[in-house]
């Protein structure tokens, strides 16, 4: 369907004579791009940060949780040197190796923080290959380092977590005792896992003296292809080994990958609501698009019908009302992207400061013209019944039209 250059002047034309109405239909169109602008980049974003850990270094690991709550703090339930063993003998695991998660109370000067203490077996560091994450300063900790640490990225940054930061060979108070830091880790983007300590198996029963110990996660390497069968057998282990009745497992055991999946489905499941909001928005502009549409039709009724009296054919008219209407949804889409741009952009900045980084927006071509064309086609879709009459109107009755 063309339009000739005539009826395009003609359209632009119109829309100039009525601005304030026209400003207040692109208004209520580009919020709702916008908001679905932002929410599905920032979505996008989030989806890309969860395939940077769908690695080979984690797509062959199994980990085993006890059931409880506060990622290994909760008690009520323990792993112990005993199920690592069952782990161990499980036909199928190359490896395994336990990690305890401990709260840590740590100071510098009058302030004080309280942050998670994880521990690992240097000799098998699948803890640290989960995350995927490097030491950027400093070095790897080693078997036999008693008293000292690596630490999350934060702790090098000013007032990330306390006003001081922190360097190599310097010394933190944790638990009361005085540590030497080693190492650094490079930022994860994430608040939580940045500002984790980490020290050695060896090692926490040192920190930790008074406390009953029990693994907070065992982790174990199988072969990639038959996850899922080892890991059927490793429950079937720890039952046995824990003299429990299958259904009535107190302990969890799952792929890294089902891990990321179910944190996958909630997001799915977020961003979707999320959007279904934000159509709405966009169907109640389409409303308001079609409502000035018609407020328009009816105040040139008189003028289409000397339109068609000089020859005007409906087609013609049918064209100009369409154009109208898309012209407008085309203009407020390509607002709506560009206000959406500079929103993610500027939140990004805010976010990575706080050191949310991991909230990163992901922007596609695909995204900015995707959403343009959606609009656009909102607004022809809108325009379309009231166009339709338009075109349908009788030019006597039209010109007698008071």
């Amino acid at each position: 369907m063309v339009i000739s250059k005539e009826s395009i002047k003609y359209s632009l034309n119109n829309i100039k004579k009525s601005k304030a109405r026209s400003i207040l239909t692109v208004l209520s169109i580009f919020v709702g791009i916008a908001t679905i602008f932002i929410f599905i980049s920032y979505g996008w974003g989030l989806y890309d940060y969860i395939d940077e850990f769908t690695s080979s270094s984690s797509a062959d690991k199994l980990m085993i949780q006890p059931k409880g709550s506060g990622a290994g703090l909760d008690t009520t339930f323990k792993l112990l040197d005993d199920d690592l063993q069952a782990v161990k003998n499980t036909p199928g695991i190359y490896d395994a190796t336990g990690s305890y998660i401990k709260s840590g109370e740590i100071v510098q000067d009058d302030s004080k923080k309280y942050v998670f203490v994880i521990s690992y077996d240097p000799n098998l560091p699948m803890v640290m290959e989960l995350s995927d994450i490097e030491i950027i300063e400093g070095r790897e900790l080693r078997s036999g380092d008693s008293g000292k640490v690596t630490l999350g990225y934060n702790y090098m940054v000013k007032n990330r977590i306390f006003p001081k930061a922190y360097s190599i060979n310097s010394k933190i108070e944790i638990q009361g005792q005085d540590l030497r830091i080693v190492g650094f880790y490079e930022s994860v983007g994430n608040p939580q896992d940045d500002s984790n300590i980490y020290v050695t198996n060896d090692f926490i029963p040192e920190l930790y003296p008074d406390d009953d110990l029990s693994y907070g996660w065992i982790i174990a390497r199988a072969e990639k292809d038959k996850i899922d069968e080892v890991g059927e057998r490793v429950e079937k282990s720890l039952r046995q080994e824990r003299n429990l009745d299958e259904g009535k497992e107190d302990f969890t055991v799952q792929s890294y990958a089902d891990l990321l999946e179910s944190f996958t489905i909630v997001l799915d499941i977020l961003i979707g609501f999320i959007i279904l909001i934000a159509l709405i928005s966009v169907i109640v502009s389409a409303v308001n698009t079609a409502n000035t549409m018609i407020t328009s039709v009816l105040e040139r009724f008189k003028e289409i019908g000397v339109l068609k009296s000089i020859g005007a054919r409906n087609s013609e008219i049918f064209k100009i009302f369409l154009f109208e209407s898309g012209f407008l949804g085309f203009v407020a889409g390509t607002i709506g992207v560009l206000v959406g741009w500079g929103i993610t952009n500027l939140a990004a900045g805010i976010l990575d400061d706080l050191g949310y980084g991991f909230l990163s927006p992901h922007y596609s071509w695909h995204l900015f013209v995707g959403l343009i064309l959606f609009a656009t086609f909102t607004g022809a879709i809108s325009g379309m019944i009231p166009a339709w009459r338009a075109s349908k109107i009788n030019a006597v009755d039209a010109l007698r039209y008071e």
